[in-house]
């Protein structure tokens, strides 16, 4: 049986790249390319693709938005985050977002392709490295306690409060907003502002 595949990244190279790693794979069949969030909806719809292999970050927000979106409107597509970024939030934001693999962009050509098969059959598909952190997230679930200060901070990046903004409202400089987000991102081991949201909520730091 031909199990049909979307790639979604926003660099033509890296597509191709793709492209070359399944082509000889049996059973695989590439059906379409998108290079946005918005772009792999629409190719979602209109192609049906039993898997998609979708990068982290896009162009027009990112692919646990699009997977996410994808998943509430066609929930019989796979969706395998395929990434360079490994930080517990990511993982764990595609997780909740309904990806069913989540893979380094360093994975072989052989462990992709039987990846997109296991995917295909609802299984879940996670490179090594990616498992281990998921398995120390289990052990250690609470990230390193924030200080009150830095909650307030937290508290006001989730209402989408600028660095400016927030400095206005607790009555402190901008630059020293952002050191608290600096710190932020250190103790939730995350890289942006959403993914501390989503991590501190996850955490129950936020409600």
């Amino acid at each position: 049986m031909t199990i049909t595949v979307l790639l979604v990244d926003d660099h033509p190279v890296i597509r191709a790249g793709i492209r070359a790693m399944l082509y000889d794979a049996p059973e695989l069949t590439i059906v379409g390319e998108a290079a946005s969030g918005s772009a792999a909806l629409t190719a979602a719809r209109d192609l049906t693709p039993d898997v998609i292999l979708m990068d982290l970050r896009l162009p027009d927000g990112d692919g646990v938005s699009a997977t996410a979106a994808i998943r509430a409107e066609l929930p019989g597509i796979r969706v395998v985050i395929l990434t360079t970024y490994e930080t517990d939030g990511d993982i764990l934001r595609a997780v909740e977002a309904g990806a069913v693999g989540y893979l380094l962009k360093d994975t072989s050509p052989a462990d992709l392709a039987q990846a997109v098969r296991a995917a295909a059959r609802g299984e879940t598909v996670l490179s090594p490295s990616i498992a281990a952190k998921l398995l120390d997230r289990v052990r250690q679930p609470r990230p390193e306690t924030l200080s009150r200060r830095e909650v307030e901070v937290l508290q006001l990046v989730a209402q989408g409060l600028t660095n400016a903004d927030i400095g206005r409202a607790l009555f402190i400089t901008e630059a020293t907003v952002k050191t608290y987000v600096v710190r932020i991102f250190a103790k939730l081991d995350v890289s942006d502002r959403t993914a501390a949201v989503m991590a501190a909520m996850q955490a129950g730091i936020l409600s």
